[in-house]
């Protein structure tokens, strides 16, 4: 995830990921993680949101591709043992996204944990957070920031866990079985994980996983347009272009209506407003844009102070982006705060491996024109410096985008998540894929609930404009668990088996 998460979708958490997921939810892939606007009991709530917040720390390998390199550094992770049936329940290994982990979200996963009798644990990526290698966050130690190393950081996590377990309840050599989550980002990384580490989990849910690294991303604003609807898209639009025609101009004091003076650099201050419109969609909240804008064009109101009061109400002050993520000025500072530093982690990630460059289609925008390829390029140089490139076709080749090989990987998208056109959509029997359809559904509704961010206690589903399908599509996920996990055990995870040859679960 964000998100997750693109800035806020690119700066996620770069956008900012969108990325993957916030708080210490990973709400993003790439929306810009609310926990850099409003703190920790903000937005997404205090800690009835979470299951824990008690730390938990290992040493992790600085560099799992060189073995004579022997740095270390401590990662952060969280478990949740109140649902465990000990010694012999799975265990839920919950992937921490581009953003500060700062607890195990109370989300729908802890629905399934208490039917399954799981564990749930959470190990904080590599640089995000507190789980950071260096105190500097130049380019040249950036490199260790990659989805192959965070994959082998979860490799190992799992060995240290599985021991700590064992010696915590006597046993020796045991195996439980483990399955793997994800949103956003951390679900792209939660199918990889299956993909590479087939013998160290059961099976894996891919939640809005964006598994397929996109060069121009030109699908993530015809969704947009998609999911505004004729009237919203139209009003959208006129607001790019008279806002563009003031820029054209000289007009400079249309940013200080948004709050948003400081942006100096025009692509900074359009990529704002570009995702200011994306998250009501890409997180459940269509209405919040949508009504105000058909309202003021129906009544001849100023389209441009209408999202104008939207942007500064809503996305900067209830939803917390930061309007400093998106001037590139402040993404080059190398040691920005712990709740600060998502902003140029995920932009790495973004510039060095998966790009999902924004930009806008040639024909029917809704985005400015002037968000395009060499926007996001100059980014990348301007922020990393020569050098720092998306390679998307190695990192599709590696992973095999839509095309990966896995079994045993569940995928749940949103109808209305931009983000779901980087994910699998052909489903078989292996790779089950499925596509939840509403109006609020977003980005993973399936764990988050409606509206995705806050997210609800337990994932709740009643404020989903059409509950059902979300049901229906929980329903099916719970039963490729039920039967990963049993296929599992029968092959000879958790030694002493006391629940027969099926997980016995209640209806959820």
């Amino acid at each position: 995830m964000g998100s997750g998460s693109a800035r806020a979708a690119t700066a996620a958490a770069a956008l900012l990921l969108l990325m993957l997921a916030r708080g210490g939810e990973s709400v993003s892939f790439w929306l810009p993680p609310p926990s850099a606007g409003v703190g920790e009991e903000g937005f997404l709530g205090g800690a009835s949101r979470y299951l824990t917040r008690d730390e938990r720390w290992m040493n992790q390998t600085l560099d799992h591709f060189n073995p004579t390199d022997h740095r270390q550094f401590k990662q952060r992770y969280y478990e949740f043992l109140d649902y465990y049936r000990a010694p012999n329940g799975p265990i839920f290994l919950k992937i921490c996204g581009e953003a500060s982990c700062n607890g195990i979200s109370n989300d729908y996963l802890a629905v399934m944990a208490k039917k399954f009798g799981a564990a749930i644990v959470s190990p904080e990526h590599r640089y995000y957070g507190r789980s950071s290698p260096f105190n500097s966050l130049t380019t040249e130690n950036l490199r260790f920031l990659s989805s192959k190393q965070a994959l082998f950081d979860l490799a190992v996590f799992r060995q240290y866990y599985q021991e700590t377990l064992n010696s915590k309840y006597n046993r020796s050599g045991a195996d439980s079985s483990w399955f793997v989550f994800g949103g956003s980002y951390a679900g792209a990384l939660s199918a990889w994980f299956r993909l590479k580490f087939p013998h160290l989990t059961c099976g894996s849910l891919a939640s809005s996983g964006v598994v397929l690294a996109v060069y121009n991303f030109t699908d993530f604003d015809k969704q947009i347009g998609d999911s505004a609807g004729p009237e919203c898209k139209e009003a959208l639009q006129e607001v790019t272009r008279l806002v563009d025609g003031q820029l054209q101009c000289g007009r400079n004091s249309v940013k200080q209506l948004f709050g948003a003076a400081k942006l100096e650099n025009d692509g900074d201050f359009l990529y704002l407003l570009a995702d200011a419109a994306a998250i009501a969609f890409q997180y459940g909240n269509p209405d919040a844009l949508c009504s105000p804008l058909i309202e003021a064009k129906k009544n001849g109101t100023d389209l441009v102070e209408t999202f104008a009061s939207y942007v500064k109400d809503y996305y900067i002050g209830k939803f917390g982006a930061s309007v400093a993520s998106y001037d590139q000025q402040y993404l080059k500072n190398t040691t920005p705060a712990v709740a600060e530093s998502s902003y140029r982690l995920w932009w790495y990630q973004v510039c060095s491996e998966v790009a999902f460059f924004q930009v806008a289609p040639k024909n029917d925008s809704v985005r400015s024109p002037k968000i395009d390829t060499r926007y996001h390029l100059d980014l990348c140089r301007n922020v990393f410096g020569e050098g720092v490139y998306p390679d998307v076709f190695m990192t599709n080749l590696y992973y095999g985008g839509t095309r990966i090989a896995g079994s045993k990987i569940v995928f749940a998208n949103g109808s209305q998540d931009p983000w779901r056109h980087a994910s699998k959509h052909k489903s078989s029997e292996e790779l089950p894929s499925y596509l939840i359809e509403c109006k609020n559904c977003g980005h993973c509704s399936d764990l988050s609930g409606c509206p995705q961010a806050p997210s609800n206690i337990e994932g709740d589903s009643s404020k989903c404009s059409s509950p059902e399908a979300l049901n229906k599509v929980r329903k099916q996920i719970v039963d490729h668990i039920d039967l990963w996990l049993s296929e599992c055990q029968e092959q000879g995870h958790d030694k002493e088996p006391s629940l027969g040859s099926r997980w016995s679960i209640a209806s959820i």
